[in-house]
């Protein structure tokens, strides 16, 4: 089945909104709690993760309910509009705190907004994951949709985070981080909106969840060997993307010392994905999408080992090695979203009933926890390096912490991504195993 074009682009719409909040707070959250408001980097790293650890244990019980959601838009698209509109609220308060002059009350204020939207989110994107797998059963349509889905979150994750630090720049201050919350929130919403509206001329799926409890089912796709090799290779490569993103900003500031190089970092990392994912997409199709896979996460880990160079050599230099991890991130966008549909349908018409919303579920959590883990294992490395907190941000750091910015952004995400092809080396789906009608059961 062919999609129209309306409904891959209204589909892809959706990465306005999990573009936008997948990245702002893992790239702009920790900074703001050290540099901001003087949380201890210890601290801070534990307000960054609690609310993701919360989403780990929330996202397969999302799935099980949208699973279960009976409505004539469909199980999915009610929730995009639902979440979506709450979502965009929760983002506007976490950086919203009033000034009363206490740490522990702005750290608390911060962890509660925090779980607020990690509970949002979770109820939007869980089921916007799921979606692919009931709207259309081939193999390489689904490559096409992911195409336009990592397009359009590349091009937000561009636009939010190149222009969040800006904003935060320009204005100064917490009146900065107030003022970039509120923009950050309404692309939130528009991508919401977008997504409920683009898709609502699309094949509404015909779920019937398979029976038993959510930990019953919870067990039955543990059991599906392909998902779980293909899920354990995409969390530690989020986890990897977790540490880089959290540590753009000091990079920029504490290494590299140069004004505006956390907005031009953002741009070397996610602009090749503009111009790059539809040729990742393409070179799947000719090499098969694990290829393609590992071919991506070898480009990223490069890159990211070369970022070791930081604060040696010449700026021009990083700019280059980061823009090679962009190289590798589009295609470790690309492929692992498009695989993901691919097991769902496979254990679906093996079993002879819809767990697509668990899966997803699981996989969301999966995601959610390695781009948790990220910071707040870069908030470690910082610890250890004996990083200085401070309420301007203008604290000098010892050589220690320089050095450990620098791990932490190069070898860690490099030696993350290396390791994650352990898992993947077992994935054996492929287009004949996908599409053909009789597929045997995982082992």
């Amino acid at each position: 089945m062919t999609l129209p074009r309306s409904v891959r682009v209204g589909y892809g719409a959706g990465s306005v909104a999990t573009g936008a909040f997948g990245t702002v707070p893992g790239l702009m959250l920790l900074p703001y709690l050290t540099d901001t408001l003087a949380v201890p980097a210890l601290a801070a790293g534990a307000i960054v993760f609690l609310p993701k650890a919360w989403d780990v244990v929330l996202n397969p019980v999302a799935g099980r309910i949208s699973d279960r959601t009976v409505d004539p838009r469909g199980p999915r698209r009610p929730w995009l509009l639902r979440a979506g509109l709450v979502l965009a609220v929760c983002f506007a308060l976490l950086f919203a705190a009033p000034d009363l002059g206490s740490q522990a009350v702005d750290a608390a204020w911060v962890l509660v907004a925090f779980l607020a939207c990690a509970t949002a989110y979770a109820f939007f994107q869980v089921p916007y994951v799921a979606m692919p797998a009931e709207l259309t059963d081939s193999y390489d349509e689904r490559t096409r949709l992911m195409t336009w889905r990592v397009a359009i979150l590349a091009f937000t994750i561009l636009l939010a985070g190149a222009s969040a630090p800006a904003i935060r720049d320009a204005i100064g201050g917490r009146d900065g981080y107030r003022v970039m919350g509120l923009a950050m929130a309404a692309i939130i919403l528009t991508g919401a909106l977008l997504a409920y509206r683009g898709t609502r001329g699309a094949r509404i799926g015909v779920v019937e969840p398979s029976p038993g409890t959510l930990r019953d089912q919870l067990r039955l796709v543990a059991a599906a060997r392909d998902f779980r090799l293909l899920l354990v290779t995409f969390v530690l490569q989020a986890l990897a993307t977790g540490c880089m993103l959290a540590g753009v900003d000091y990079l920029a500031g504490d290494v590299l010392e140069r004004k505006g190089a956390a907005t031009v970092l953002f741009v070397c990392f996610v602009g090749p994905a503009l111009l790059l994912t539809p040729a990742w997409a393409a070179i799947g199709r000719r090499i098969g999408k694990k290829r393609g896979y590992v071919a991506s996460s070898l480009v990223l880990a490069t890159g990211a080992a070369l970022a070791v160079l930081a604060g040696h050599a010449p700026a021009p230099v990083m700019f280059a090695a980061v823009g090679l991890v962009g190289v590798g991130y589009a295609g470790v966008q690309v492929f692992p979203m498009a695989m993901l549909p691919d097991a769902a349908a496979v254990d679906a018409r093996r079993t002879g009933s819809s767990r697509v919303g668990v899966y997803t579920g699981v996989w969301t959590a999966g995601e959610t926890l390695g781009l948790a883990l990220g910071p707040g294992l870069f908030a470690v490395v910082l610890a250890l390096g004996s990083y200085r907190s401070s309420d301007s941000g203008g604290a000098v750091q010892p050589d220690s912490a320089v050095t450990a910015i620098t791990l932490g952004f190069s070898l860690l995400p490099a030696l993350l991504v290396l390791a994650s092809l352990w898992w993947l080396r077992g994935y054996a789906l492929d287009e004949k195993e996908v599409d053909r009608p009789d597929v045997a059961a995982d082992a």
